[in-house]
C-alpha cells in the first residue's frame, strides 16, 4: 500500500476549503493501493514523512516567502529524511494573495537540497480568493493520488 502525505498550513476558512476540496477529490476516487492523510506542518514529523510514498505542500504566501508553519516543517523534519527520501515525489499548492514567485523559489531550493522529484510545477493561486481554487486544488489532488495509485510516480 502506498501512502500520500498532504502537509497543508490551513490559517483561514478559504485555505482550509482548498485543503478539503483536495482530501475530497482524492477520496472519490476510491484508490486500490493509495491510503492519504492530511497532517498540519506543526504536527509533522520525520516519521510521517519516511512513511510517505509522496507529498503534496500546501502553504499560503506570507512577506513573499512559505508560511511560518511550513518553514517550521521543514525545519523539523530536512536533516532527518534528507538522505532517506531522496527522489520522493512532491507537488505544491501556494495561495497567494501577490504573486507567489518568492513562495516557489522558496519551496523548489529546498526540496532540491532534499533531492525531492518535482511531478508538477507548483500550482499558485493568485490575488482575491477565487472558488475555482478549490476546483484546481482538487484536480492536483486527484492527479497525484492516480499517479501514485498506478505507480507513475
Amino acid at each position: 500500500m502506498k501512502h500520500l502525505l498532504l502537509i497543508a498550513h490551513c490559517p483561514s476558512p478559504n485555505t482550509t476549503a482548498l485543503k478539503d476540496a483536495a482530501l475530497s477529490a482524492i477520496e472519490k476516487l476510491s484508490l486500490e493501493n493509495t491510503r492519504f492523510e492530511h497532517i498540519p506542518p506543526l504536527e509533522t514529523r520525520p516519521e510521517d514523512l519516511l512513511k510517505a510514498d509522496a507529498v503534496i505542500l500546501g502553504t499560503t504566501e506570507n512577506l513573499g516567502y512559505m508560511s511560518g508553519a511550513m518553514k517550521d516543517f521543514f525545519d523539523r523534519c530536512y536533516y532527518p529524511v534528507i538522505e532517506k527520501k531522496q527522489g520522493l515525489p512532491c507537488a505544491a499548492y501556494i495561495r497567494a494573495g501577490h504573486d507567489g514567485t518568492g513562495t516557489v523559489r522558496a519551496l523548489q531550493s529546498i526540496t532540491a537540497g532534499l533531492k525531492w522529484r518535482w511531478v508538477q510545477e507548483p500550482l499558485v493561486l493568485r490575488g482575491d480568493f477565487q472558488p475555482a481554487f478549490s476546483d484546481q486544488v482538487a484536480e492536483l489532488g486527484a492527479a497525484i493520488a492516480c499517479a501514485l495509485d498506478d505507480g507513475i510516480i
